[in-house]
């Protein structure tokens, strides 16, 4: 395979804090622990070691062995899961939401930089153990961002009502999703791969969490891929004396409001991911989900008409703390809480997120995990190589808004010079002469100069756009096809991996895909991928 690198920053499509991030800029380095590179993975398992609790780990081998009962795993999986009882074993996690049928490509590249970061661990640190864990998200609630799939440029939604953890979520009404699916797919044998995997996700599964860790399993399975559902009551338990910190000290809202506070006053004038809540808990219960609240002396539970007073909710902590759920700033320090974990893979977005949290780590008396940017990748066909050729463009076009590729890329292919830099340049000397003759007379001169020399400029800006309109129309075959390659590689003018579903790429490499993918995504190589398929 043909693989193209750019740095991140140049894509334009990441903030300038995860970049920072990448290029390890000083001011940022008091908000992670360590750089995600493999030399700092010495320091962070020594550290992990001292940090987690032998009956945390206990209590991880345990749930799993309850969460594996009867699920098919392969030899890799099953050993994973013998190994994470010995003290010598550590894990890399990422984690997402429960998509329907995976949702974004990005959740393909998320595993396959954890499991490949392992490996390459293995081979470095080989006294060690390390396992990649993919950490459900069943507990969230936001519904409407994880029931559809796009498919062919089409949303294929999952239409019902849901409340609560979706993780409980019953699949009723997916049949309906299944046959807009099917209608759409090709007459192949890899189409009717994908056909049997959603069915036997959806239907032969009670709930949403079950059918995710189906389709986990099923597609990474053979690579050791372990699959973790924090909404466990055994979990739980071990969370319960942080949640208490939380509720009833407040603070992860302290530690996390200092550290936004010290991100907003550095002269990058990063943007603020998330804001700490006083408490960062939801309760959780049946198919309700709602915010703790304190209201004076009794603690509430958001929209109903639940209450508890603080020795109440005390007593409900100890005896049921599988009600108690942890919002986006608490998950992470539950992750690390139940996990032997070195190292989380995210998204930009969480990353920005994480980087608020190192403190009120440090508070809790928890190692903060190294944070590494997952694997972000274009995957170009041999067709679409063939037609950038033919067009003369470059990796680093594609990445332009699609006004400036085109305005680019129409001044290259003309054959008269639409840039009128030298006629400006021209004029603006001419009028240098004008500003002196004002300077020895009438100062009062000086502002009719300027007001000419601007409606001038003006003048050849607007002859100039005059004239690339113009040559658009006159190249208008070759600016269609170059727009069309444009809009099938990134989607709604975004990034083929924020759009596109594994099934498109599927339907193309069938059962190659993810063995190429786990081949050419190396994830201490933090760069954005281009690969030629």
């Amino acid at each position: 395979m043909d693989i193209d690198c750019l740095p991140f920053r140049q894509t334009g499509y990441f903030s300038d804090l995860i970049c920072d991030y990448i290029d390890g800029k000083e001011t940022l380095q008091p908000f992670y622990n360590r750089l995600p590179k493999l030399e700092n993975f010495k320091e962070q398992i020594a550290e992990k070691a001292t940090n987690y609790p032998e009956e945390n780990r206990t209590v991880l081998y345990d749930v799993l062995q309850e969460q594996y009962k009867g699920i098919s795993v392969s030899s890799k999986t099953r050993t994973n899961l013998i190994q994470l009882k010995e003290p010598i074993t550590f894990t890399v996690v990422t984690g997402h939401q429960l998509n329907l049928f995976t949702g974004p490509l990005y959740f393909l590249y998320k595993i396959i930089s954890t499991i490949n970061l392992t490996t390459q661990l293995k081979k470095t640190y080989p006294r060690f153990n390390f396992v990649p864990v993919f950490w459900m998200a069943t507990e969230d609630h936001d519904f409407e961002e994880i029931n559809y799939f796009n498919f062919n440029a089409k949303k294929l939604h999952w239409n019902r009502d849901a409340s609560g953890a979706v993780g409980h979520l019953n699949t009723d009404g997916l049949q309906e999703v299944y046959e807009a699916f099917a209608n759409e797919l090709p007459s192949s044998g890899n189409a009717e791969t994908l056909k049997s995997l959603f069915k036997a996700a959806y239907f032969e599964h009670d709930n949403l969490a079950e059918a995710t860790r189906f389709l986990a399993n099923a597609l990474f399975g053979e690579y050791g891929l372990v699959i973790v559902d924090g909404n466990h009551k055994g979990f739980k338990r071990v969370l319960a004396p942080y949640a208490k910190k939380d509720i009833f000290e407040n603070t992860a809202f302290t530690k996390v409001s200092e550290t936004v506070a010290k991100i907003q006053e550095l002269p990058e004038a990063y943007n603020i991911q998330v804001n700490p809540r006083e408490i960062n808990y939801f309760y959780l219960k049946g198919e309700l989900r709602e915010r703790i609240v304190l209201n004076g002396n009794t603690f509430c539970v958001n929209n109903t008409e639940i209450e508890f007073s603080k020795d109440e909710l005390l007593e409900e902590l100890e005896n049921c703390p599988e009600r108690f759920s942890p919002n986006v700033i608490a998950r992470p320090l539950y992750q690390e809480i139940i996990l032997p974990n070195l190292c989380y893979i995210g998204g930009g977005g969480e990353l920005a997120y994480w980087l608020e949290l190192k403190v009120s780590f440090e508070a809790m008396g928890v190692a903060f995990p190294i944070l590494l940017p997952r694997n972000s990748a274009l995957v170009v066909s041999e067709k679409q190589r063939k037609k950038l050729g033919k067009m003369n463009l470059s990796v680093v076009d594609l990445f332009l808004g699609q006004s400036s590729l085109i305005n680019k890329k129409i001044r290259e292919i003309s054959n008269i010079d639409i840039d009128f830099s030298v006629q400006k340049n021209h004029l603006c000397e001419q009028f240098k002469a004008m500003y002196d003759l004002a300077e020895q007379t009438d100062k009062s001169f000086w502002g009719a100069v300027k007001a000419q020399e601007v409606k001038q400029l003006k003048g050849l800006d607007a002859l100039e756009k005059r004239l690339l309109k113009a040559q658009k129309r006159k190249l208008k075959d070759h600016v269609q096809r170059m727009t069309e390659l444009q809009n099938e590689l990134f989607p709604n003018q975004s990034l083929q991996e924020r759009n596109l579903n594994f099934s498109e790429l599927y339907l193309e490499y069938g059962e190659a895909l993810i063995p190429i993918l786990m081949n050419d995504l190396q994830p201490l190589k933090i760069d954005f991928s281009v690969l030629g398929v």
